[in-house]
């Protein structure tokens, strides 16, 4: 029992209220949904079953007498789960043969009962056992003859519990064969025009929307009527009857939940779904008319027991949509406040986020991008290693984490997380260009080259990979490099006045003074209030020998920033040499 998952409370979570309270709320609300037939009359069947039955009108409660043995069946087999760990093999075969006994009952009120059978052998199985689905399909694809998922069909006690229910299903169907008989019971075709039908594909199309209704009536119990029989759902005989649609949208939402009850890596939530499938489905089917004519087309009494599973997945569903409303709340207000540039209330609201989901990865990943721009490098790290523990295939956690830890100097751990990123997002030219940056540090040049190169085969305007190739190029002295990669530049981005300043500043240690010239004079139009672009012009013209115009935007360049050393150095070289100029002309 050691694989078994025994802690029920788990799967079925207590009430957030005391006992007292939420039987006291079950029970007002079903007051308050019955209220309008109080006043109802006696009609159709009530009259012989209440009206004029004179020792009780017990019939009339088959299906609460049913619903009622049936859970308390489910519940006793619950029970030898719980009983196992406790008191040995004995204890827990008295709750399974109990619980078969109770599933006798169930059967004896209405005989949609013996299917809690079939309910607990799937509980045991998918909910249990944790029986993966997924991992089995994955295991047969790629042909693993281990197959360790398929131990727990060996397990001696779910093979004996699977024998026991198997033999007790079959004692109860040859008692009632005994005293019932094989016979069916006789139905005319307007009890169930649908299988009257000669076509099968009209057949099937008409079971298949009443399914269709049904699901309608757990969803909207608005249309209810105590016979709908005689013509009240006219045949669909074509598939051109727009009632189809409402046959798609019901194996749609159906498909969607199987595959995720029986292939979520979530197993918590693959359990949850599996048992409120189980419980909508299973107790339907001796009315769904698959294994015999029902008389009947639609009849809201047997959903009684299918409303069971209804709410297992409709509370669900509400929860964790719930839950992900709150933390996508708070983690779109986080975003935007950061890109308001509000970065503390930001990180408050990412904190939240990451506090009501600890594996909200890209709350994570955001939360990390600022501290790391705040500097809060090692909570930075925690928290993009989380991320990506988490998720390992996050590419863009992976660059970030490799960003803080290079600000660290932990190169090596940089590296490899630069080159995580890219085995998860190959076509990464952002990744490409921070690695380029780490080689660069570490002087590997031409490691660098080639990564800024493979950022601009990726992402061809990427700009700052241009730039950082020409002045890595430009401050090793590979000036003619440098030039043809700036012109290969310019030509994809022709007005990133950037690229136009780094080929300048190329240009003019080439001495192609006038080239130079009309770059820096068409990058200073583009972006007026750059001090390095007037300074450096300046240093052109001073190396060019037009001293005024260099003096005119060495001035320009310090008023827009006074702080610069070098040019205020520079400035000052020329102001000497200006006034030895004077005193020459004197």
């Amino acid at each position: 029992m050691a694989v078994l998952d025994t802690d029920l409370d788990h799967i079925f979570p207590s009430s957030v209220l005391p006992p007292f309270w939420a039987k006291l709320v079950v029970g007002l609300v079903a007051i308050v949904c019955f209220a309008r037939s109080y006043d109802g009359d006696f009609v159709f069947d009530d009259s012989e079953a209440i009206v004029n039955n004179k020792v009780a009108g017990v019939v009339g409660r088959a299906d609460l007498l049913c619903a009622l043995f049936f859970l308390l069946s489910f519940l006793g087999y619950c029970k030898a789960f719980r009983e196992s760990n406790k008191e040995g093999t004995y204890s827990s075969t008295f709750w399974v043969l109990l619980s078969i006994f109770l599933g006798a009952v169930a059967m004896l009120c209405k005989e949609q009962g013996i299917t809690v059978l079939g309910l607990n052998a799937v509980f045991d199985i998918l909910v249990i056992g944790k029986f993966n689905v997924l991992e089995i399909v994955q295991k047969v694809l790629h042909k693993d003859k281990s197959l360790e998922s398929l131990s727990m069909l060996r397990n001696g006690g779910l093979l004996f519990r699977m024998t026991l229910l198997t033999s007790g299903g079959a004692g109860m169907l040859y008692v009632r064969w005994r005293i019932m008989g094989t016979g069916p019971p006789a139905f005319t075709e307007v009890d169930n025009p649908a299988s009257f039908a000669d076509s099968m594909l009209v057949r099937a199309i008409n079971y298949n929307y009443y399914y269709s209704l049904n699901a309608w009536l757990l969803l909207c119990p608005w249309w209810l009527c105590f016979d709908w029989s005689m013509g009240c759902i006219p045949l669909i005989k074509s598939v051109s009857d727009w009632r189809v649609i409402a046959l798609a949208a019901l194996w749609f939402c159906l498909i969607g939940l199987i595959c995720q009850a029986l292939c979520s890596e979530d197993g918590h939530k693959r359990r949850i779904l599996t048992l409120g499938l189980g419980f909508l489905v299973i107790p339907f089917l001796p009315a769904s008319n698959l294994f015999f004519r029902v008389g009947f087309v639609v009849a809201e009494r047997v959903l009684y027991l299918p409303s069971v599973g209804y709410c297992v997945l409709l509370t669900f569903g509400f929860g964790a949509l719930s839950k992900h409303t709150k933390k996508k709340v708070h983690y779109n207000i986080g975003k935007n406040l950061a890109d308001k540039g509000n970065q503390t209330a930001a990180i408050r609201y990412y904190r939240e986020a990451v506090r009501l989901n600890p594996k909200y990865v890209h709350a994570m990943n955001n939360l990390g991008n600022i501290l790391k721009e705040r500097n809060e490098l090692q909570e930075a790290e925690e928290l993009l290693s989380l991320a990506v523990r988490i998720q390992p295939d996050f590419a863009a956690a992976w660059m970030n984490l490799g960003i803080v830890q290079n600000s660290l100097k932990r190169f090596e751990a940089a590296e490899q997380s630069y080159r995580m990123a890219i085995k998860h997002r190959r076509k990464y030219p952002d990744c490409y260009y921070n690695l380029g940056r780490l080689y660069a540090d570490l002087n590997r040049h031409v490691d660098a080259l080639n990564a800024w190169r493979n950022a601009t085969v990726l992402k061809p305007e990427h700009s700052l990979a241009w730039n950082n190739m020409i002045i890595l190029l430009d401050n090793t002295g590979n000036l003619a490099q440098a030039e043809a990669v700036g012109r290969e530049a310019l030509e994809l981005i022709p007005n990133d006045h950037s690229l136009m300043f780094s080929l300048a500043n190329v240009l003019g240690k080439s001495q192609k003074y006038k080239e130079s010239e009309a770059l820096f004079l068409k990058a200073i139009k583009a972006n007026p209030n750059a001090a390095s672009y007037h300074g450096n012009l300046a240093v052109l013209y001073h190396r060019w020998g037009h001293l005024d115009l260099a003096k005119k935007h060495y001035e320009i360049s310090l008023q827009l920033d006074p702080t610069a050393s070098g040019t205020k150095e520079n400035y000052g070289l020329l102001r000497r040499k200006l006034e030895l100029m004077q005193k020459k002309d004197v």
